[in-house]
């Protein structure tokens, strides 16, 4: 039997959810879908600055857990940047 998953906490609510290549029409686009977990995991660590302790604490996670977020988001913005694909932000 599986371990519960916690709420986490989030307290960002993103106006633009979708970012794209110029000049490609979104239906030729691959679209990469990033979670609300995944930006909030982006925008403490890289906008707020806060070391991964806080994040994680300011998340309501685990400091491995919300590295393991963190890489998730990492990977597939590296890889919509260097494939070309559309963002998707989930809410």
């Amino acid at each position: 039997m599986t371990r519960p998953r916690l709420n986490r906490r989030i307290f960002f609510d993103p106006t633009v959810t979708y970012f794209k290549p110029r000049g490609v029409p979104m239906r030729n686009l691959e679209v990469v879908e990033l979670s609300s977990e995944e930006i909030e995991a982006m925008r403490l660590k890289n906008i707020e600055e806060f070391d991964q302790n806080k994040c994680a604490k300011q998340m309501n996670t685990s400091q491995s857990t919300f590295q393991r977020i963190l890489s998730s988001a990492y990977k597939k913005i590296s890889r919509a940047l260097v494939e070309g694909n559309a963002i998707q932000i989930n809410k």
